[in-house]
């Protein structure tokens, strides 16, 4: 454990000592930068990978390479970053643009060489050195609102070009044209009992505890009377001074009697690591009640590089005649500052509320293999599936396997099988292993048949079925074209979806040809561009195809007049 934590130290040190060109790089915009979302802070599964630049709400602001390089990957999708763009650098640093609208100039002209070739929109690109050089300063895109984007943005981010870890932009002079003066806010500020024993202001559940704001600007909290093991936790947030936008904090620092307990700084961290936020934070809160609360200490160490701890990981033994004085410093990168002092003595008071009790009939342990079988379905989970040991609640009742709740995280994919003979060899290609939320919806979970065996490697618990998916995808106009002239219209429009298990693809033809229809999955909608040249003089003819998860499909077919001239 102490080599552990050693190592954490060691890594943070190595962090600490890299020299980040400050100068080099240029703004991938000419507005003024102001942000929405900075690096690292929370989101759902993961650390945020960079800055997320505002647009002034709209789409179409130019974006440019920020430092001279080639374009070493491009991936269109209609999930995720969207249309993405990275360049790579000859001082061995990533710059990364994400959901983009479209690109421009040669960059713009391979994409589309490519999705014509591939016959899809969706591709992802890994090119040499030769093929698209770009200067600094050079226009590459314009901003959008494609991928998992809520609202137009620019997505920005700086990776090691050899390791692929992501890096703070603001360690590259970005800080330079931001301006923040302000504290982060701590929003909350909560104890937990580590144990069964263990007893805080007579409760064995987590507490609330409340904040005094002092005369200096710090935080005094409660008086915390506990006897046993404790750890912290707390809900801050950082404004700059003029985005008005609320981000995540940048460093977390607890001290017991001065001396360091534990703490995190974000500066870099690997794609591997991103799942472990699950781990730092209250995930059962999180689940409830959305609120996320940073939680300072381990009750079993995971391997998230931010991190550094003393040997006791952030937990505090609170003893017989010991006072303690437990202070929390919250930071943003300017150095502003606010700070929580919280004053812990022992005392064995009594519970007047009792921990709250969790069902649990199967005992998981972390680092082994669990294997759990009942009636026709087996689960199993690989070592490092979960974060901590824990009573799971396994079941099954009726066509329904019941795996604990959702409110227990989990870090790495398990697989669930299960064997039913009711479905002939036509119906199985339209079953599959579905999760069922809350509502009853389904969720659609790639499954692989062999015989009467259907498995799927899933990375939640909760509620799993056998379900099958008999109905069609959907395909519409929003208004009919049928025999009609559109020489007005700048693009075909259509919606499509599936009330079953998704879509799997979509597929235009004009005149026979395949055409390149855009995805916006946010929308149901795919378009294509009348500037893609596909569509003749006159007479054409129109046929969409789409398939679900299952191979069920749908064609639409029309027919229109347009003029080019």
């Amino acid at each position: 454990m102490r080599f552990y934590n050693l190592l954490l130290l060691f890594s943070t040190i190595l962090i600490a000592q890299t020299e980040y060109p400050k100068n080099y790089f240029g703004l991938p915009v000419d507005i003024p930068i102001y942000l929405s979302g900075n690096f690292a802070e929370l989101r759902p599964n993961h650390f945020h990978a960079g800055f997320d630049i505002k647009t002034k709400g709209r789409e179409g602001v130019e974006v440019h390479s920020v430092a001279d390089g080639f374009v070493s990957r491009i991936k269109i999708s209609p999930y995720g970053n969207g249309s993405a763009i990275y360049i790579d650098h000859p001082n061995g640093y990533t710059s990364v643009y994400c959901h983009l609208q479209q690109a421009k100039g040669p960059i713009a002209d391979y994409i589309r060489k490519t999705q014509y070739k591939e016959n899809s929109f969706e591709i992802e690109l890994f090119l040499k050195s030769d093929v698209l050089p770009v200067t600094k300063g050079d226009l590459i895109a314009l901003t959008g609102n494609t991928g998992s984007s809520q609202g137009p943005h620019l997505h920005f981010e700086f990776r090691d070009t050899k390791t692929e870890k992501i890096i703070n932009p603001l360690l590259f002079g970005y800080d330079s044209v931001l301006n923040d003066t302000r504290k982060p806010t701590v929003a909350a500020l909560y104890v937990y009992p580590i144990d069964d024993n263990t007893t805080v202001n007579n409760s064995k559940r987590p507490l609330l505890l409340n904040l005094s704001l002092q005369k200096d600007g710090s935080y005094l909290a409660n008086k915390v009377v506990a006897n046993g093991k404790i750890g912290f936790g707390v809900t801050a947030e950082d404004y700059d001074a003029a985005s008005y936008s609320k981000n995540g904090v940048y460093k977390i620092q607890s001290y017991l009697n001065g001396k360091p307990s534990f703490g995190f700084q974000m500066d870099t961290y690997s794609f591997d690591e991103m799942r472990y936020i699950n781990a730092l934070i209250d995930y059962p809160k999180y689940r409830k009640t959305g609120q996320r609360v940073q939680k300072l200490f381990m009750t079993t160490p995971f391997p998230l590089s931010i991190i550094t701890a003393d040997s006791d990981n952030g937990v505090v033994d609170v003893k017989p005649n010991l006072s303690n004085v437990y202070k929390i410093d919250v930071a943003d990168f300017f150095g502003n500052t606010t700070t929580i002092t919280v004053p812990i003595s022992y005392d064995m008071v009594n519970a007047v509320i009792e921990k709250e009790v969790v069902e649990g009939n199967y005992f998981v342990k972390v680092k082994r293999e669990n294997i759990f079988t009942k009636d026709n379905w087996t689960v199993t989970f690989p070592p490092g599936t979960f974060y901590d040991n824990f009573n799971m609640n396994f079941d099954v009742r009726g066509d329904n396997l019941y795996l604990h709740d959702e409110m227990t995280p989990v870090h790495s994919s398990f697989t669930v099988v299960v064997e039913d003979d009711k479905y002939t060899d036509a119906e199985k290609e339209q079953v599959y292993i579905a999760d069922v939320d809350s509502r009853g919806r389904l969720g659609f979970n790639y499954t692989t048949k062999k015989g009467n065996i259907y498995t799927a490697k899933v990375k939640s618990l909760g509620r799993y079925t056998l379900a099958r998916d008999t109905s069609n995808p959907t395909i519409s106009l929003g208004r009919s074209i049928e025999g009609k002239w559109i020489s007005s219209q700048k693009s075909l429009d259509l919606t499509i979806s599936d009330s079953g298990s998704g879509i799997k693809s979509y597929n235009g033809y004009l005149n026979g040809v395949w055409a390149l229809f855009e995805y916006d999955y946010k929308t149901r909608t795919i378009t294509h561009n009348f500037s893609e040249g596909i569509v003749a003089e006159g007479a054409n003819e129109l046929k969409v195809v789409v398939v679900d998860n299952v191979g069920n499909s749908t064609t639409f077919e029309t027919h229109f007049f347009r003029s080019q001239k």
